[in-house]
């Protein structure tokens, strides 16, 4: 197969991955995503949240967290407690609603930091794929050689933007 070809779908899959791992993050808007990859401890197994419950939003701010065996409640309240996510926690017969707090600017912070390391290390996972390929194109002759390197050089380019495209975005929800 084409090394570029390649390493064009290495990239898909890492945009991929920091998207998915950006979407765990809280800004001021919760969403489902935060808590529903939670384990919880039930019926003597590990369950995702999303796996015993139906799992909805109450705009602003709140997470609403249905069981369908509504004996699993105490058992969810005990796990998304465990997390440390600093929900605020109320449960009834029904479900559970979780209460994200304001985000102050200290954790606001604190999760700039987080989202700029986790596309740091993707860079850097970019970088090695990058240099397997370029070890690849030194085989091929010269004119090639010089046109795919440019090719690459390209791609790695529009990479790089990509992914500072998305962390400017992610940070941007942070003032949203």
């Amino acid at each position: 197969m084409d090394p570029l070809k390649d390493m064009s779908l290495k990239m898909s899959e890492i945009i991929a991955f920091v998207k998915d791992e950006f979407s765990k993050i809280r800004s001021n808007r919760p969403t489902t995503r935060l808590v529903e990859h939670i384990k919880v401890s039930y019926m003597g197994s590990e369950m995702q949240i999303s796996h015993i419950a139906t799992l909805g939003l109450n705009p602003p701010r709140d997470i609403i967290i249905s069981p369908w065996d509504k004996n699993a409640i105490q058992a969810i309240v005990k796990a998304v407690e465990e997390t440390g996510m600093g929900f605020g926690i109320t449960s009834d017969s029904n479900g559970i609603r979780l209460t994200a707090p304001a985000l102050t600017g200290e954790r606001k912070q604190e999760f700039s930091k987080i989202i700029k390391s986790i596309a740091e290390e993707n860079k850097i996972k970019m970088r090695g794929a990058r240099d397997k390929i370029v070890k690849e194109l030194n085989l091929l002759p010269e004119d090639q050689k010089f046109k795919a390197k440019d090719g690459l050089q390209k791609l790695v380019d529009g990479f790089n933007s990509q992914i500072d495209k998305i962390v400017a975005e992610k940070i941007a929800e942070f003032d949203a």
